[in-house]
């Protein structure tokens, strides 16, 4: 996203003309934020929503644990490749029509997505609500960063950011009861009733915005990047349940490698580049980069996974399954709060490795002590480990990315931030995901000797459709549901033991290469930068 200066016109209705960016009536700034915010919500609560209906669409559409996970993660995916991209073009043409042509693009995807009679229809309709979801989620914040005055501005970004935070976690909610009351179709009511509100508020409230650039639209990186976030995580998906070498999986990776590789190559000798890849040699930033991206990933898997434990192992109501993810949603909560307070006593790269080395403890945890004798308690400590450690490395990792930037780059750093944490969410849903449903299928197979065979074929796909098709299986039902989720425990393992792995990698990365004190040398790439 460029930052130049932006051409701004204060009033909703008049054209776009050059004059002061800053909104200084505090009554229309707070309509500003009201609106963006309850456009952003729409796009985050989506994000995770369709979490608690998994066993639902399983048996709806006769579909596969990857099939289910695809219509969770392809609206992530199509989000996280399109930030970018769609978030300059609204910098460049204006903020405001890119903004409600967004929710408008959003608000009729959701709606086919509730009247989905079909995997495919699903699948289609939640790639094109991460399309729409693209264009809304950089330019909300852009909004914010372009007509509040510096004074006011870092109050706006941390509204914003407590959205970003919470939309997440009150979505499953609101989801989980709307699921419970009704069926998992009014899961969309709630993101097209935020759309409706959302359009009517920024019609009103909301004035155009663009930035004056003087440089072409970087239409080869905005490609290669699509391809390359497209690409790879389509590997990541597929290689673990269908293998790595088959020809689609290796497609995906090579096609995936070589795009990123171009992208790279092309943004380094471009004048106007969409992302300044250079900046990755600031350690500060380089480091919060990718310990959000990680951070966010497994968040996100951990989510995948939980909630079919709770619901299809334990047999809880979406409902109750959710106010389970309560004690480690406080935690979070919490320690992101007193993060920066920690930080400032024992250095940001203390406490980002300390909470990452807490996420790592908490992923091996629910890997050992899981069971489905021992339940929700047997999960419950390294669900506590994984909130704190996760509160504990968000916000300064947030900070290490920001406060590597000068004010003027802010705009930047932002999308920085908003790429990073969906291309996370997104990978982290495929790895671990795919994991989780390899070592399902693996485990399954050892005990469906004797079982039909379109009972078997059905207990294959998953455990929500083996729980669903045990009626088939005459006097060997309650043994096919226990090895269902003795397998399902089976892949929750693997996928804890994958987290795990990652997570330490991490860790010693951020030893090695975390945010310096203010006290420590700099680097020479970080002195020459600053």
């Amino acid at each position: 996203m460029s930052t130049n200066p932006p051409i701004i016109s204060t009033d909703p209705g008049d054209s776009v003309e050059e004059g002061d960016p800053t909104i200084h009536d505090a009554r229309q700034r707070r309509a500003i934020l009201i609106a963006v915010c309850i456009a952003l919500m729409a796009v985050i609560a989506s994000v995770t929503g369709l979490n608690v209906a998994q066993p639902d669409l399983a048996v709806e559409f006769d579909a596969s644990q990857s099939t289910v996970l695809w219509f969770i993660n392809i609206y992530t995916i199509s989000l996280a490749a399109l930030l970018l991209p769609l978030g300059a073009l609204g910098d460049r043409i204006g903020r405001k029509p890119v903004l409600l042509v967004g929710l408008m693009v959003f608000g009729i995807a959701n709606v086919t997505a509730g009247l989905a009679t079909s995997s495919e229809m699903m699948l289609a309709s939640r790639f094109v609500s991460g399309v729409g979801a693209a264009m809304i989620m950089p330019v909300t914040l852009a909004v914010i960063t372009s007509t509040f005055p510096e004074e006011e501005r870092a109050k706006g970004i941390g509204v914003w950011t407590g959205v970003a935070g919470g939309g997440g976690i009150l979505g499953m909610y609101l989801s989980a009861l709307l699921v419970d009351v009704a069926t998992w179709r009014w899961l969309f009511v709630l993101p097209v009733a935020l759309v409706l509100v959302a359009v009517a508020m920024i019609v009103r409230s909301v004035p155009n915005s663009r930035e004056d650039s003087q440089h072409r639209f970087d239409t080869i990186g905005s490609t290669t990047s699509v391809l390359a976030v497209l690409g790879l995580i389509f590997a990541l998906h597929e290689g673990p349940v269908h293998g790595w070498t088959e020809p689609a999986t290796m497609i995906g990776l090579i096609g995936g490698t070589i795009a990123a590789v171009a992208f790279v190559a092309w943004e380094v000798r471009q004048m106007a580049p969409l992302l300044d890849v250079r900046l990755f040699r600031e350690r500060s930033l380089a480091s919060g980069s990718v310990a959000l991206l990680v951070v966010f990933g497994v968040q996100a898997g951990i989510f995948v996974v939980l909630f079919p434990f709770l619901q299809a192992v334990l047999g809880w109501s979406a409902l109750r399954a959710t106010l389970a993810m309560m004690p480690m949603a406080l935690l979070m909560m919490l320690a992101s709060g007193l993060a920066p307070r920690v930080a400032a006593r024992i250095g940001a790269r203390a406490t980002m490795a300390t909470g990452i080395l807490l996420v790592g403890t908490g992923l091996a945890l629910m890997a050992s002590l899981v069971s489905i004798e021992g339940g929700y308690l047997a999960v419950l400590p390294g669900m506590l480990a994984m909130g704190l450690g996760m509160g504990l490395s968000m916000t300064p990792s947030t900070e290490a990315i920001t406060g590597s930037l000068p004010r003027d780059r802010q705009g930047v750093a932002s999308a920085l931030n908003d790429v990073t944490r969906e291309l996370g969410t997104a990978l982290g849903i495929a790895l671990l995901g795919a994991v989780l449903s390899a070592g399902y299928k693996g485990a399954i197979d050892d005990h469906l000797a004797g079982v039909p065979n379109d009972v078997a074929d059905s207990a294959r796909e998953g455990i929500a459709n083996a729980v669903a098709a045990a009626g088939g299986a005459g006097d060997k039902a309650p043994a096919l549901v226990r090895a269902a989720q003795e397998s399902f425990v089976a892949g929750w393992q693997d996928a804890m033991w994958a987290g795990a792995a990652v997570m330490t990698i991490l860790f010693i990365y951020v030893l090695a290469r975390g945010p310096q004190r203010a006290n420590e040398p700099a680097d020479d790439v970080t002195e020459a930068h600053r």
